[in-house]
């Protein structure tokens, strides 16, 4: 970050917490000259992002970025400036990959710089592609349940958001119940954009495009919420769904899918291209038998390839089965129960995850032994122990 602005540095520290890499700051006055003179002063290598923020000359500034577009491309230049069409024009055409406004916010500049990055290493590999190691692709997270009313979204929300603690802006949400999801309703977020524009245009055929459409939340995740317009899921084949998905995991660490019930079209091109299935149910016998006929189904389709986590949700002493029964029905070990839980409900009411607001009850300790079931750290340590869920 080059600029004199103190408050503005501190809004931006704050903004990259919990992120990989470092920041440098300098005052920047007068302003390089050159690249060479910037580059020379930084310790740690080539930046990803330069921030050329408040205080800084502003020609001066589109002087220097018209010489790192042309001497090094590969590093995005952003410049902090209240903007108008005509700025906006001059700068880019300097070579200033992205504007932001000088009393943003610090999870609006996060969410910027995080975007500045993955556009610097993006070009970096199409500049030398033969040197850049491939990248592994993302693990995909499908959450499922043969019925509804079961507790599925609430449970995909807060696996997202824990994953948000394990990896910061590399956990994505996907609303996958294409005609009545409500992730944007229990995050609590407005999107600009939904899977509609997602799977169509030049989001489909470009990663970086699908990335800008992505909705932010204070968790450090991503969402990509479900069309207003239930009429809208007609328009979404499988393989668009199946492209998307693959199109995520090789940007992100994590993609969370929160599937419509049942194995429609959408939900089945998910489970396809998953990594991993999180199947719930819940404690009651019609819950219990559909979740035994979804998996036969899985099974005869041949679609096996997915590390299964089999989750009773909502799970209670007084219901008439237990722990047991229902595994006697499924024919497989239940990996985890939820108990249930007044604030479980609460928060989900409320638009705030529980695993959001840091909360020791009793749902929460199972939702994150949840999450650390996709964490390698966890899983290392939990390797070889095997322990009966129970309520």
């Amino acid at each position: 970050m080059i600029s004199p602005d103190a408050a503005f540095g501190q809004r931006v520290r704050l903004a990259i917490s919990g992120l990989p890499g470092s920041m440098q700051s300098f005052a920047g006055t007068p302003l390089a000259k050159t690249p060479e003179e910037v580059l020379g002063v930084i310790s740690d290598g080539a930046p990803q992002v330069i921030l050329l923020g408040p205080g800084v000359n502003l020609d001066e500034a589109l002087r220097l970025a018209s010489a790192f577009d042309v001497q090094h491309p590969d590093i995005s230049l952003v410049l902090v400036r209240e903007t108008d069409p005509d700025l906006t024009l001059t700068a880019m055409r300097c070579g200033i990959r992205d504007i932001l406004a000088p009393d943003a916010e610090p999870d609006t500049i996060r969410v910027l710089l995080e975007r500045a990055c993955q556009s610097a290493a993006s070009r970096r590999r199409s500049i030398s592609p033969s040197s850049a190691p491939e990248e592994p692709l993302g693990r995909i997270i499908a959450v499922a349940a043969a019925k509804g009313g079961v507790g599925k979204t609430t449970v995909a929300t807060n696996i997202a958001v824990g994953l948000g603690r394990i990896a910061p802006m590399s956990t994505v949400l996907v609303d996958l119940d294409t005609q009545f999801g409500d992730v944007d309703t229990v995050l609590r977020i407005v999107p600009e954009h939904t899977l509609k524009d997602a799977v169509t245009g030049a989001a489909a055929q470009d990663t970086m495009v699908l990335k800008t459409l992505l909705s932010v939340h204070p968790a450090s995740i991503y969402a990509l919420c479900a069309p207003s317009d239930p009429a809208d899921s007609n328009r979404i084949s499988g393989e668009e769904i199946t492209h998307m998905l693959r199109q995520l995991a090789s940007e992100f660490r994590y993609v969370v899918v929160d599937t419509a019930p049942g194995l429609g079209e959408h939900t089945l091109a998910a489970l396809e291209a998953a990594t991993d299935l999180v199947l719930l149910c819940g404690m009651d016998v019609p819950s219990v038998r559909g979740a035994r006929k979804e998996l036969d189904v899985l099974d005869k389709l041949q679609m096996t390839s997915q590390k299964r986590h089999l989750v009773v949700n909502n799970a209670t002493r007084d219901s008439g089965l237990s722990i047991q029964d229902i595994e006697a029905t499924l024919g497989a070990p239940v990996n985890l129960a939820i108990p249930r839980s007044k604030a479980l409900a609460y928060s989900t009411n409320q638009g705030e995850p529980l695993l959001h607001q840091r909360s020791r009850d009793k749902a929460a300790k199972a939702l994150h032994q949840l999450v650390d079931r996709f964490d390698p750290e966890s899983a290392q340590l939990r390797k070889g122990l095997h322990r009966r869920a129970g309520v």
